[in-house]
């Protein structure tokens, strides 16, 4: 029996996003009506349409995880209630080799033997054990938690980049609050144990996809954020302290005469956090804008003209 997971060529803790993408790139690829001449593709294209079945299917798919269920949807235990080696329906006992039923053994005190007690004498005991014999009673599965719950968290860009306290409303109507893992991104998932569904053996688990949302000016590159900051003309020219926001708030940000448009500075660990340990950066992008009013600079320059030619890189 495969493995979906392995099918689809995702892990076990892929979203439903991911088992949906990957699923549709595969049956492009394989669909029969594309490969009339490779049969090997269309059988192909049939296991992975059974394992998207069952893991885009929740219960189904927490069923497998579980182990109640294999690749093929079938129970892992089949003979957890009926009889043995061939499960006569009509609960009698009868071998691999149909020599014997439970009928045979009857007159043992008026009604059917304990196939067990029989067995027990045959072999030298230890059946009730469930050790030495191969016909000792096996001991009932243990009692199964209850299923996992989804959750989807949307985090703020700063709040992501900060790795700040979120609150989430649970299925039972509870909040709690969240600590994000270092290195969140979107599409991170959070564990919360025994927040699921209840269950005979005990409580499933909340399974928590953050999304984080992007910013109007802000954009994540890696564990860096980006920034384009306008400065003005004098700025650029004469030199300036300028006023930068940043994931943290503001911070003040010495800009030397005669930087050029398109200038990157640093700010140290103004980015999000890493998985290893530590921050990434904030890369600010110098643009240099002109005033809406052109009239006075105009009149400043007067006559004057940069003797330099600003496109002499790109070869003209």
């Amino acid at each position: 029996m495969a493995d979906p997971y392995a099918t689809l060529g995702v892990s076990r803790t892929a979203s439903e996003k991911d088992i949906k993408s990957a699923y549709r790139k595969l049956a492009k690829e394989l669909h029969p009506d594309t490969n009339r001449d490779n049969p090997a593709a269309a059988d192909r294209f049939g296991k992975v349409t059974q394992a998207y079945d069952l893991l885009s299917d929740k219960d189904k798919r927490a069923q497998f995880d579980r182990g109640e269920i294999d690749g093929d949807g079938n129970p892992t235990h089949p003979f957890g209630g009926g009889g043995f080696g061939g499960g006569n329906s009509g609960g009698g006992y009868r071998s691999q080799q149909g020599g014997f039923r439970a009928e045979d053994f009857q007159g043992f005190g008026g009604g059917e033997a304990d196939l067990g007690d029989i067995f027990e004498g045959l072999f030298g005991g230890g059946a009730r054990g469930g050790g030495g014999s191969p016909f000792g009673r096996r001991s009932p599965p243990p009692p199964q938690k209850g299923a996992d719950i989804n959750y989807r968290l949307r985090v703020p860009f700063t709040d992501a980049a900060t790795r700040a306290d979120q609150r989430i409303t649970l299925s039972d109507g509870k909040t709690i609050d969240l600590k994000l893992p270092a290195g969140v991104e979107d599409g991170t998932q959070m564990r919360l144990k025994g927040k699921g569904q209840q269950g005979p053996g005990g409580a499933g688990d909340g399974l928590v996809t953050i999304s984080v949302d992007s910013h109007k000016f802000y954009e994540r590159v890696g564990d860096d954020v980006r920034l384009d900051l306008p400065i003005s003309v004098d700025e650029a020219v004469k030199g300036a302290k300028v006023k930068v926001p940043t994931v943290d708030g503001p911070v003040m940000l010495t800009v030397k005469p005669g930087l050029s448009g398109g200038t990157v500075m640093r700010l140290k660990g103004k980015g999000f956090s890493k998985k290893a340990g530590g921050r990434g950066d904030q890369l600010v992008t110098l643009r240099i804008t002109l005033p809406d009013d052109l009239d006075s600079l105009t009149e400043a320059l007067g006559d004057w003209t940069d003797p330099g030619n600003p496109r002499a890189s790109l070869g003209v």
